[in-house]
């Protein structure tokens, strides 16, 4: 695909498939995503639409290592069994090596489903051969950027050959006409076949590509110059020889040039893909077995040594180590592991060696998931992309009018020879090209959505980038997205006992309590080297505290109402003392022992360190900043005037969350809600944007439309920031893409001829065509060294803690 046309073609013939119901292409990474129904449709199918529309599908290919194969039957039984997988293209075993080559969508079909139905046919499967030099996509693209390459140079080598020639005054045997016709002929033929045959293929379709366009000025450049080599209708005056192939070799530059900046924009999942691990270590028995990671499967126990990558999403079952998780989630400093944590493929084990069951597999692990989620991002189309879309539809329609018409009105209102009429076609048909405009939408989104993922801002969906511009309204939730979600001891109020004395007894009860309180004081304790008292005689009393014996002592723990009820005296400095820990947002647990109170513990979900910076450059950026949280009215005021939000709702029930957004947006606010991705589901699908926040493998993929990898409150901004720099980058790709058009080709069409003599010569607007192109993904490209403000910011907070 070479313009936004071919993006319209290869469309329109995916949708006329039964069974098909929404098609999505982009230029930029040349892939398709389609959501069809399995039933009724295959992935042959499609393949078969978008051949017969005229383009090609590019395989995935594996060799399969086969046993027990002996005769053609054999052969036969093993083909047909593979060809039965949906995704499989073709499947051919040759007999003599024992091996199958198959082309597969992997998107589609795992090669575990293929070993499934090989050893289901009754035969071996013995290992596969793998391809050292890549992907056969990253083949393909090294091999069309080669060709492209060596037809450029071809063709202006032969383009300045025959441009010397003419004016070197060489005298030759045979007229300097058929010289010209019988050197550039060939050359012209070798670099014009793949346009003309894409424009054969455009027409069969009832399509008007920029090939159409194209052939028909490179075509008529050479065919006039026939024409008036041999006499025909013309004269020997129209001689483009040189024109047709130096046209011809600036056509294949431009496409040459837009493989190459295309491949740049895709970087981002490049390096998604070398994360993951090539083979891996498998335990059977006492035997270690190197197997491709592509063979494991859920339950698979796996090996990796001190400085190995974790191939696949897994359970820690034995050993401890340092897990550099940094390529995914961002955080520098590796993570401690130990036996019953999760691992996460494409991660690197640092220090110590592990073992760990498989959990996830194939494209279910977290990694595959992230890759998938921004390769189908990248191929979503915003409401701008469609209405350039619609554009091109009127674009070539357009120029061809304009092209036949400034050629006709120059010869027969203008006076002007038929060569300077037809040289004002040619011009017009070359310069004249949407390609910069089917480009400025989805080269911006590809190298934006990727840039997001190197900064762990996850973009579902493109409609999110637009839809970022007009949010004025960040609505957070407050439990596990503004705070840790985790219970901490903030302070102590001692009456009676030391510290020590006092963190023995209330630890050593909390220590038989499942309450996430009880767990907040006992890891306290902990930090503190407090050992705790044995404790006796428990019993948890639902929803107020809990009694037991620690050293022989009775023990009361709970709220202050609780205390009372039991016959703890409470006099003012208690009372006191509990009020003021609750009006810092904080949860007041007393410790009564031996009849009297002997202190107090103040226990909050501590505020991320990020939060409050997230509030300051939110307002910076001219937004609302607000919160709605289930939690109770004063610990969310102590919460809101710390972070310094502007309104917040309080005791709101998860399924109320969305009934207050949706009724923020009848008053014409545009909603921007983050949560956990899992309790605010509602809230989150009833906002203009949702925006689930999470940490590694816990993250809720299908929530939101945003995920934040880092669970930091600051990626809030800078995931609003990068979407207002992707759209910025779309609306200046698109100017520029209207302004080489809207300038040039009155130019090319002789406006300024009569005042000025100026004129554009056919290779020049060939090399403005190109130039058009690559100015629109350079600009794009420029988005690979963005860095938001707030990611700036988290970075420099980050060096000062």
């Amino acid at each position: 695909m070479h313009c936004a046309t071919c993006v319209a073609t290869v469309e329109k013939a995916l949708r006329a498939v039964n069974g098909v119901y929404e098609v999505s292409v982009s230029l930029a990474t040349e892939k398709a995503v389609v959501r069809y129904n399995p039933e009724t449709c295959t992935v042959r199918n499609l393949e078969a639409a978008v051949t017969g529309a005229g383009y090609g599908v590019l395989r995935e290919t594996l060799q399969i290592r086969l046993g027990g194969i002996h005769c053609a039957t054999c052969v036969a039984t093993v083909e047909k069994a593979l060809m039965s997988l949906d995704g499989v293209f073709s499947a051919e075993v040759n007999l003599t090596t024992n091996r199958a080559v198959v082309g597969y969508d992997p998107d589609t079909v795992e090669i575990a489903q293929m070993i499934e139905v090989i050893v289901g046919a009754g035969y071996e499967y013995r290992g596969f051969v793998g391809d050292e030099e890549g992907s056969q996509e990253e083949i393909q693209r090294s091999r069309e950027i080669r060709n492209l390459r060596n037809r450029t140079l071809i063709g202006f080598a032969v383009s300045a050959f025959l441009m010397v020639f003419m004016f070197s005054g060489i005298m030759l045997p045979i007229p300097m006409t058929y010289f010209m016709f019988i050197v550039s002929t060939p050359f012209f033929i070798y670099l014009a076949y793949p346009i003309f045959r894409a424009a054969w293929g455009a027409l069969k379709n009832s399509s008007l590509t920029m090939d159409v366009m194209y052939a028909m000025g490179i075509g008529v450049a050479y065919g006039s110059s026939v024409l008036g080599t041999f006499g025909i209708i013309l004269t020997s005056d129209f001689l483009f020889y040189e024109t047709a192939v130096m046209l011809s070799a600036f056509l294949t530059l431009g496409r040459y040039l837009e493989a190459r900046a295309k491949v740049r924009t895709n970087d981002a999942i490049k390096k998604l893909v070398e994360l993951q691990a090539k083979t891996a270590i498998v335990l059977r028995g006492k035997e270690e077995v190197e197997v491709p990671v592509e063979e494991l499967t859920i339950g698979d126990i796996i090996l990796v040594r001190p400085g190995g990558k974790i191939p696949v999403d897994g359970e820690i079952l034995s050993g401890e180590s340092y897990i550099d998780e940094s390529m995914i989630s961002g955080e520098p400093v590796p993570v401690y592991k130990e036996k019953g944590a999760t691992v996460t493929g494409g991660t690197i084990n640092t220090t110590g060696a592990i073992t760990f069951a498989t959990t996830h597999v194939g494209k279910e692990t977290y990694l595959a998931q992230i890759i998938k989620l921004v390769e189908t991002a990248q191929a979503t189309k915003p409401s701008v992309q469609k209405y350039a879309d619609t554009a091109v539809t009127w674009f070539i329609p357009t120029v061809l009018t304009i092209a036949i018409t400034a050629a006709l009105v120059w010869y027969f209102a203008l006076g002007a020879t038929s060569l300077f009429s037809i040289t004002v076609l040619i011009s017009i048909l070359v310069i004249a090209c949407p390609c910069a405009l089917g480009l400025a939408t989805p080269t911006a989104i590809t190298v934006g959505v990727g840039r997001g993922a190197e900064l762990g801002i996850l973009i579902k969906n493109s409609e999110v980038l637009e839809v970022s511009q007009k949010i004025t309204t960040v609505i957070f939730d407050k439990t596990g997205t503004l705070t840790r979600g985790i219970p901490v001891v903030t302070e102590t109020v001692l009456f009676k006992k030391s510290e020590e004395e006092f963190l023995e007894i209330a630890s050593g009860v909390e220590a038989r309590s499942e309450h996430p309180l009880a767990a907040a004081v006992v890891s306290y304790a902990k930090e503190k080297g407090i050992v705790p008292k044995e404790c006796t005689e428990f019993e948890a009393v639902s929803g107020r505290g809990v009694k037991a014996e620690a050293g022989g002592v009775p023990v009361l723990i709970g709220n202050m109402a609780f205390l009372s009820q039991q016959g703890i005296g409470l006099i003012p400095p208690v009372i006191d003392a509990f009020e003021a820990i609750q009006n810092r947002g904080e949860t007041a647990v007393g410790v009564a022992a031996g009849g009297a109170i002997a202190g107090i513990i103040g226990i909050s979900d501590s505020v991320r360190d990020t939060s409050a910076a997230a509030t300051e450059e939110l307002h910076k950026m001219g937004l609302t900043v607000g919160m709605i949280t289930g939690d109770n009215e004063r610990t969310a005021a102590a919460v809101t005037e710390q972070l310094g939000i502007d309104f917040m709702e309080a005791e709101v029930l998860p399924d109320k969350k969305s009934g207050i957004i949706q009724t923020m947006q009848g008053e014409g606010k545009m909603i921007a809600f983050v949560g956990d991705g899992i309790n605010d589901a509602p809230a989150l699908a009833a906002a203009d944007i949702g925006i689930a926040i999470g940490s590694g493998t816990d993250i809720a993929i299908e929530s939101g439309d945003i995920v934040l990898v880092q669970s930091s409150p600051l990626d809030v901004a800078a995931a609003i920031q990068l979407g207002r720099k992707v759209m910025g980058r779309i609306q200046l790709n698109l100017f520029w893409a209207f302004a080489y058009n809207a300038a040039l080709i009155p130019v090319a069409a002789g406006i300024l001829y009569p005042l000025y003599g100026i004129t554009f010569r056919p290779e020049f607007a060939g090399l403005a065509m190109a130039l058009s192109s690559v100015t629109v993904i350079s600009l794009s490209l420029l988005l690979k060294g963005y860095t938001p403000p707030a990611t700036v910011k988290k970075a420099n907070q980050q060096k000062t803690q």
